[in-house]
């Protein structure tokens, strides 16, 4: 039996099937809804009033984390509302605006030294696209998408020549026009830069929204939904639509068509080049944690229907580990990690950490499961870095609240960077203990500002930050688990290699989340040690400038792909004091 859903708002009517709810139904009709825990009730993000339900007794409520709030009373969540009559829902549209992403990063100058070359033929007054290096012909891509590729015009197979593999034949006198892309692809965020073959110059650049992250918010999530062949198909197709969507708006910028697009670059974690190349990705979330890719490959960018050149290339860069990627192999080359004297900390901080030790050459990596927290999710006021996001917090020696919110707009929540800043300010004037806990204003002495923010919500205390948002008990966890796993990574992998925190003797902060963060905030809430203070450098997304070089030269594939061969790869669960170490990292 089905039933109606009117979705106000998108103008969208569709027919579902009875008991659906209402996520569901709104996936069916193209809507994004936030949902970073995948509809298992647990995040909060999708929720809805009944005032947005018309009638609202035309739903049955499976569950409501709300249920047990005070001042949540008639909230229910979109995922665990099942549509039983017919139904108009409000979901009130949200368009996310400003959003923070970085697109800069640290990056060596690369010999420009392309595969892919241009001959100009002035008798037949055309030009030869050519490939001078190991094409993959039908049979080399890795496992790819259920579904055929769309079909290319022209021959199935690029042909050959004595001069290398003939890509294309293109009317005129084409030899300026060489280009490739880099996409570097976050498990929140997606940047695509166009880059000219013939002189690495960087021509366009666009970000945007990894769309993946409306089904879940961190890596786990997502090899869940995609362990199920609808999952994997849906996560598949959001991502590379939105890859050839940025593609187009990088050529479109300097108006160049596509098909002058000629290789691609994916850089990101492990579990997004699976996703991006429709390759599932159960075994990453299974012990012994074997990627089905291993990168250092090239596959045909038909095989995965990413829209440029009809015999166009995608190349994956080589795999550390299963929670090591290609995204951490683009950093070690654009920040030159096996060139450096001494030892240097690399430490990517998002949903994962992963970090990298460097000592005169010789590498070690990790990684740690930080959690959604450091992208606001499962944060009760968390959000991205958009327009209203508080970004930074300032408290003086009178207790007097600076905050500074994206856009200067008026305080709507708290992206990533300001809840570390947060934290970091009311860690460092006593309002939380060392365990992580807020004090009791009625028995500690704090500024009179201070005090008065402290309130009590529900028999818990509550730090209010504006009128609408403040901060809760259970947010300060959250970040306490998150930190805490980075700093028992740092700590372990130290450890392994028999070094101290003051023999480190620079610490790189890469990613787009980590470039946004304060030195003082880290030290405070002890991500870092106190040791690190004065060593530490913002090197920005080397995802994306690393990928460049992978982009322009073959030579740097090359060294990579042995590299990574040599990177010992520590696996923390393997340790028998992992857990007491753990537990010492939450401490603020």
């Amino acid at each position: 039996m089905t039933k109606q859903i009117t979705f106000t708002d998108y103008g969208i009517t569709l027919k579902v099937e009875k008991g659906s709810t209402i996520l569901e139904a709104a996936r069916q009709a193209g809507i994004a809804v936030e949902s970073p825990c995948n509809g298992t009730g647990t995040c909060g993000k999708c929720k809805l009033h009944a005032t947005q339900l018309v009638p609202a007794e035309a739903v049955l409520i499976k569950k409501s984390i709300y249920s047990s709030k005070g001042g949540m009373e008639g909230y229910v969540l979109a995922c665990q509302a099942c549509i039983e009559e017919d139904l108009s829902v409000i979901l009130g549209k949200k368009e996310e605006t400003n959003l923070n992403i970085l697109s800069e990063g640290r990056s060596f100058v690369p010999d420009v030294k392309s595969e892919i070359s241009k001959q100009y033929d002035a008798a037949a007054d055309h030009s030869l696209v050519l490939f001078h290096g190991q094409y993959p012909y039908a049979g080399a891509d890795v496992p790819g998408p259920e579904e055929s590729p769309e079909g290319v015009p022209g021959d199935k197979e690029p042909e050959e020549s004595p001069e290398g593999v003939l890509l294309a034949r293109e009317p005129g006198d084409t030899r300026e026009q060489l280009y490739g892309v880099t996409i570097d692809i976050g498990t929140t965020t997606l940047v695509a830069a166009l880059i000219d073959l013939s002189t690495g110059r960087e021509e366009a650049s666009e970000s945007a929204l990894n769309p993946q992250a409306h089904y879940g918010q961190d890596v786990l999530s997502r090899i869940s939904m995609a362990s199920e062949e609808k999952g994997l198909r849906t996560l598949y197709q959001e991502v590379i639509e939105e890859i050839n969507r940025l593609i187009a708006v990088v050529a479109e910028r300097r108006k160049v068509p596509t098909d002058q697009i000629y290789e691609v670059v994916f850089s990101g974690n492990t579990c997004m080049i699976h996703l991006a190349t429709g390759v599932n990705p159960e075994s990453l979330g299974r012990y012994p944690y074997t990627p089905v890719i291993r990168g250092g490959n090239l596959l045909t960018a038909r095989s995965i229907n990413v829209k440029i050149a009809p015999h166009g290339l995608v190349y994956l860069p080589p795999i550390i580990s299963a929670y090591v990627g290609p995204d951490i192999t683009s950093g070690v080359l654009a920040a030159q990690l096996d060139t450096l004297k001494g030892t240097t900390l690399f430490v990517d901080i998002g949903t994962n950490g992963e970090m990298v030790i460097a000592r005169d050459g010789v590498l070690a990596a990790t990684s740690t499961a930080a959690g959604p927290a450091f992208e606001g999710m499962n944060i009760e006021f968390g959000m991205r870095a958009a327009d209203g996001a508080i970004e930074e917090m300032q408290v003086g020696d009178d207790g007097t609240v600076l905050l500074k919110t994206i856009g200067n707009a008026p305080a709507s929540g708290i992206c990533g960077s300001g809840l570390l800043d947060i934290l970091g300010e009311l860690t460092a004037h006593g309002v939380i203990n060392k365990n992580g806990r807020f004090v009791d204003p009625e028995k500690t002495a704090l500024p009179e500002e201070l005090s008065r923010r402290l309130r009590k919500q529900n028999g818990k205390y509550v730090f209010g930050l504006s009128d609408t948002v403040y901060l809760t008990q259970k947010d300060v966890r959250q970040v306490q688990l998150a930190k805490g796993a980075v700093r028992s990574g740092i700590e372990f992998l130290m450890k392994h290699l028999g070094l101290a925190a003051d023999q480190i003797d620079r610490v790189y902060i890469a990613g787009s989340f980590g470039y946004h963060l304060k030195s003082s905030s880290l030290l405070r809430i002890r991500m870092l040690p106190e040791e690190f203070e004065g060593k530490i450098e913002y090197i920005g997304n080397t995802s994306k400038t690393g990928g460049t070089a992978f982009l322009l030269n073959p030579e740097y594939r090359r060294k990579m792909e042995g590299l990574v061969r040599q990177i010992e790869y520590i696996e923390l669960a393997d340790d028998k004091d992992f857990q007491k170490v753990f537990v010492n990292s939450l401490l603020f």
